[in-house]
This record gives structure tokens, sequence and C-alpha cells, in this order.
């Protein structure tokens, strides 16, 4: 065969038409469809966020005595341009000396204009386990927040931090990257162009190798302290509430806190409140081995425990809540889920007293890391503590379940559905009412995605096997949505090892698969065999044909990756019989299989299954396989040499990606009629063709290709 021929040749059947001929005719049906090429609009692909990204916390009031590193700060940008190359300053200093109280200053007094692309903000503190941080996650949050799109984020980090790199090259774009560890997982997420700016509790010495400029944020030292002492103060004058107070207490304050503007704060924040109590009852409260003591940590543990030792019942009830919670942000839902009653209440102590702020989102809230650690060593009576965990778990199941259902609709599952909120005799579990439609429901499982696996992690430690493997399957509607691969492979691991626990064989059926779906998307094809391999030796115990239809599936694709198609016609045949019954499974594995013969050189074979596929998505209604087939039947025309079929089969399959607002096929489909154009040298198509390209990469923020 022939296949660069272009006058529509070849050696499949049926083809007739002529798509090009001498002279400056040019045939109708090229034309054609370069007009419904250009009758795209691009309604179902969402353009870039209208909305510059101001994502750094706002300032808050009573920032006292940093004119030395706002001067230093100021130097580092002395000789910093629009057209400099991107920089990168690396602020030190303990936890709650007011690292990001100082960079959320700095940027209102005197960034906001500077960088007008926007500021972008991540902290790496919410994420971490054991030290370890998934740093591909947090550069697609950011890829995110920068518009692009879901689907065009690639699996593996390298080739996300350049994707980043890309996005930011040409804006003055500022990224501050909070509660950084080590220098590792900070040189992937440094924009390519604009300025970084680094918080660490520790000094980041081969960033300074790389050309980062240090700065190290110092306690606030006697007088700074007594400044701020005498401002909450005079604000309990105004308000009424203001003791006479003995001069040597704040000195005492402050030496007790360290220093610390969060220990600080907490405590006079706290006293505005409360004008029955004074200045020396918090620090008479505080032992004196404690003030003395040359651990700051321990002294302001004391603080911490003299303001919570006046906490009413509800605001300690939520207190010990957080300190039993395993996740990092928190909400209603969640904490009213596990017995807290008042929770608006509560909050509202805490937030007064600077120990819970905003989390980003609206209702989102977490604890300043320090006074979580004082949380979790406060929790109460260990069987309290536990209560609050199952509880926890229990909605964290439940709600998962549902998000599921929405996202993903009906598909195989091994759990039984959550009950309805009308059901009789349902539990309130605080899960009904968080999302209504799938879109919520996936915006749901990403914001609480650290949440969900600290749950799952904490499952696992504590026996509950069948929790474990339950939450893992329902979290397959994030993780097939979002790609958060290093908490894909983690929690499918707890999750294999639980249903072994469990001995749900079907379920470690289904967990080996789903992760070796995340190592296929990740090119660790070596890593999907020996998931297979292991669950290949289970299926004679499972009755369920369909879960050795995607163990089939699932080893048919690595071989097509691996360009061994005989063997994966082999596997789609066995997956095909393996869904018999199963109309969309069926339509599924004849698609696969037509991929396959394809890519055996069988253009006109895979015709004839594709297009049997295609009759039944049709009038199943299945959109989104009608779109996956459509591509490929234009792939298989081409191969025949039939390009005029082949321009019609991309041009619908364009058309209905863009109505199923299917990103990457539409992208798909125009290059593939791109590419046809360009094959009959036909200018109406190149150029439709390519022009919606460039306006479908402008649209969902990768700008064009460099070089």
């Amino acid at each position: 065969m022939d296949s660069d021929r272009s006058d529509g040749a070849g050696e499949c059947a049926g083809e007739s038409v002529r798509n090009a001929v001498s002279g400056d005719t040019v045939v109708a049906g090229p034309v054609v469809q370069a007009g419904r090429i250009e009758s795209l609009t691009f309604a179902a692909a969402p353009a870039p966020p209208p909305l510059t990204p101001r994502q750094v916390p706002p300032p808050r009031p009573g920032f006292v005595n940093r004119t030395a590193e706002f001067a230093a700060l100021g130097a580092a940008l002395a000789s910093y341009g629009p057209d400099s190359p991107p920089a990168t300053i690396v602020i030190t200093g303990l936890g709650g000396v007011g690292k990001t109280e100082l960079v959320s200053q700095w940027v209102w007094r005197e960034l906001a204009e500077r960088f007008p692309d926007g500021q972008l903000y991540v902290d790496l503190g919410e994420g971490r386990r054991d030290g370890g941080i998934d740093v591909g996650g947090v550069i697609g949050t950011l890829l995110r927040a920068l518009g692009v799109h879901e689907s065009l984020i690639p699996a593996g980090t390298a080739d996300r931090s350049a994707l980043f790199r890309s996005a930011t090259a040409g804006r003055r774009l500022l990224v501050v990257i909070d509660n950084a560890q080590h220098a590792a997982e900070v040189r992937p997420v440094l924009p390519g162009h604009g300025l970084a700016v680094v918080l660490s509790r520790k000094r980041l010495a081969s960033l300074e190798l790389d050309g980062a400029v240090p700065l190290t944020v110092a306690p606030l030292d006697a007088d700074a302290g007594l400044q701020l002492v005498r401002r909450w103060q005079h604000s309990a004058a105004e308000s009424g509430a203001a003791p006479a107070a003995d001069p040597g207490a704040a000195a005492r304050l402050v030496a007790a806190c360290g220093g610390l503007p969060l220990a600080l704060r907490a405590a006079g924040e706290w006293l505005i409140e409360r004008p029955h109590m004074s200045l020396e009852a918090v620090v008479d409260a505080l032992a004196d081995e404690q003030i003395r003591h040359a651990d700051t940590g321990r002294s302001v543990a004391a603080v911490f425990d003299a303001v919570t030792a006046t906490f009413c019942p509800h605001t300690l009830a939520l207190y010990r809540f957080l300190g039993a919670f395993p996740g990092t942000t928190f909400t209603a839902e969640a904490a009213e889920a596990a017995g807290v009653t008042r929770f608006e209440d509560g909050l509202r102590d805490l937030r007064t007293a600077h120990m819970a702020v905003g989390a980003g989102a609206p209702g989102r809230f977490r604890l300043h890391d320090v006074v979580a650690a004082h949380a979790r060593a406060r929790t109460g009576p260990e069987e309290d503590a536990a209560q609050v965990r199952r509880r926890v778990t229990d909605f964290y199941l439940t709600a998962a379940a549902r998000a599921d259902r929405l996202v993903l609709g009906p598909r195989l599952r091994l759990q039984e559905a959550p009950p309805a909120a009308s059901a009789p005799g349902a539990a309130t579990d605080g899960s009904q009412g968080l999302f209504d439609t799938g879109a919520e429901a996936l915006e749901w499982l990403d914001a609480e995605r650290a949440n969900l696996l600290a749950v799952l992690r904490m499952a696992a430690d504590e026996g509950r096997h069948d929790a474990v493997w339950r939450l893992c399957e329902s979290l397959w509607a994030l993780y097939h949505s979002r790609k958060h691969y290093a908490d894909w492979i983690e929690s499918h691991r707890l999750g294999i090892e639980a249903a072994r626990r469990e001995g749900r064989i079907d379920a470690e059926v289904r967990m080996r698969n789903q992760l070796a779906r995340a190592h296929y998307s990740l090119r660790e094809y070596d890593l999907a065999d020996a998931e297979l391999r292991s669950a290949e030796e289970l299926l004679d115990a499972v009755a369920d044909a369909r879960l050795t239809g995607m163990i089939r599936e699932t080893q048919g694709l690595l071989c097509l990756a691996r360009r061994r198609p005989e063997e994966a016609i082999a596997l789609f045949t066995r997956a095909l019989h393996a869904n018999e019954g199963d109309t969309h499974g069926i339509v599924v594995q004849t698609y696969n299989l037509g991929q396959a013969v394809l890519a055996a050189d069988r253009p006109q074979e895979a015709l004839d299954l594709l297009d049997g596929a295609m009759a039944t998505a049709r009038a199943e209604g299945d959109d989104a396989m009608r779109l996956r087939i459509g591509i490929v039947r234009g792939r298989a025309f081409r191969a025949c040499g039939r390009f005029a079929h082949a321009l019609e089969a991309a041009t619908d399959a364009a058309l209905l990606a863009e109505q199923l607002g299917q990103v990457v096929k539409l992208k798909e489909a125009l290059e593939l009629a791109v590419e046809l154009g360009d094959r009959i040298q036909n200018p109406q198509v190149q150029r439709a063709g390519r022009r919606m390209i460039s306006e479908l990469r402008q649209r969902t923020g990768i700008g064009e290709p460099v070089g």
C-alpha cells in the first residue's frame, strides 16, 4: 500500500472520488470540511481564567518592626526588571516567626504593581507526609491556576515542570512556595520568568549556590515584642476592655512567647475578646521554668496551654477534634460529622486568636502548623480521639462514594451504593448536600485530596481494611480525572494490602489493575506488568468476568504502547469476550481491538470493526465512545488512502469533541485534519486547522509551542 498517494487510491475498497485535481480547481469536499472546521466556537473548551491569580494570603493588622527585612528584600530586587531572568529569594526562620506575614505585607506594600500577571501561592506543608511531597501534584495545581486545561497537563513531574516553565515564560509573575524543606522539591516549581519566594525553617544552601538570595527572619526582639503587645493593649483600651497591666508582665509575655508573633497574637487577641481577663493572668498561668526555658517550642506550647485553658466547651471540643483530625484543612461538614457542635462559634474563637486561618477556598480552614502540632498533643482521652477518627473515616467513605457516582456515573463497583439522603433510616453523616453535580463532586474530591489520602493512611494504620479498599475504589473518580499520580500510587498500594487482609480477592484484582493504569500512564511499563501478573494469578478465584476483561484490556494497552499489536489483538479479543452482555464494554473493547488491528497494518479490517462499534455507540447515545471511534476511523481511512473520508471523519470528531468539551480529542482531531490538508495540499483545510489549533492552545493555557 502506498499511503503517501494524494489521489485517494489505496488498497481499501469503496473510494472513487479524487481529492485533488490539477490547476486551481478545488474539490468541494475539502472546502466544505474547512468551513465546518472554521465553524468551531470552542464554547465547551474553557478559556483561561479571566481573573489574574492573587493567591498570596492577605496581610493582617498589627505588623511591627520588620524594617530591616523590608530593606533586605528591596535590595534583593534592586536590579530586577521586567526583562530580567527569573529570580529566587529564600526566607528562613522559625515556625511562627512571621515569614508568611512578612511576604504578605511585602506583596501588599510593594509588589502588586511590579508583578501584574499575578501571584501564585502553594503551601508544601499541606501535602507533606513523612517528609515527602508530591511535587507533580503541586505543579498540576499551579498549572490549573494559570488556566492550563486539566486534560493537557502531562503525567510526569519533569514534563509538568517543563510545561510550567513554558506557561510562565514572559509573564511578570510572583510564585510563593511556603514550608519548603528541600531544594529538590523547590526547583521543579520555579517559574520560567518572574520571581520565586521560598519560605523555609532551614537554610536551603544549594538554592543559594544556584543564585538565590538568602534572608533570615529572626524572632521579635524585646522592644518590637513590647510594641506589638502595646498595640493590642491599645485596642483593648479603645473597646473598654483594658485592665491595668503590670509593666513587667508584657516583657515576661514576650519572653514566654520566644518573640514569635504567632504566640503573642494568640495570647493578645484572645484577651481583647475577654475583658474579665488580664495580661498578668496569662503570664501567671505559665510556669516560671517554662518562661525561663531556652527551648522556644516548649515556651510557646505553654502559651497555647494557657490560651486553650480559657476556651469555652464548644471551642475546646473543636480544638480537640482538630488535634485528632488526620487532614490539613477542615470544613464544618467534617467537624459536625465527628460530633462537633456550635462549629461557627468555635471557629470564630480560633480565628480571633489567629490560631486558625482561611485555607483559600470558601468554607475551608486550617490551623497554623505550629498550632496544629500543639493540638495534636492535646486531643483529650484516647477513646474520644478514636471515636473522632472513626466518624471522620465514615464521613469521607460515604462522601467519596457519592462523589464517585456523580462523577463517573454507572460503572462496575464492588461496594454497595451509599444510602440516599431520602432513604428511610439513612444516617445524617454530613455528606449530603456537599455537591449536586458531577462537576461539583469532582471539585470537592480535589479540594479534599490531602484529607482523603490522610484518612486512608489513618484507616490503614488502625486496621480498618474494609474502609481502606472501599475508599480507594471511590477515589478512582479523582485520580482518573485529575491525575494525582503520587497519591494514586500510594493509595492503591494501601488498597491492595487492605483487600488482601479482608480476603476480598475481587477488590485486590481491581486495585492492582487501577494501580497498573497509573504506571501505564507514567510509562512505567515494567511496574504495570508486575501488578497485572499478580492480578492474573487471582483471576481463577473471581466470579465476575468483567474483572478478567479489565486485566486483559490493560495488558492489551501495554502491548500497544510497546508496538506489539498482534499480542494486543489477542488480549483485546479476550477482553471483548469477557464483556459479553455489557453493551458499553463491548463497544470499548471493539474500539481497542480496532486500534490494535490498525496498528497491525490491516486498516480495512479495522474499519469493519470500528464501523460496527460506531453503529452501536450511536444507537446507545454513547457520545464519548463515538468521539474516540471517530478519530481512529479517520486514521484508518487515511491508512487506506481514502483521504476525503478521513477528512470527513476527522471533522465530525472535531465538532463532537467541541460539543463534549473533550479538549485532548479536539486537538487530536484538528491535528489529523491539518495532516490531511497537507497530504491533499488543500490550503483551506491547512489554514482552518492550524488557526483552530492555535486558538485552542491559547484558550487552554498552553500557548504556542516553543521552537
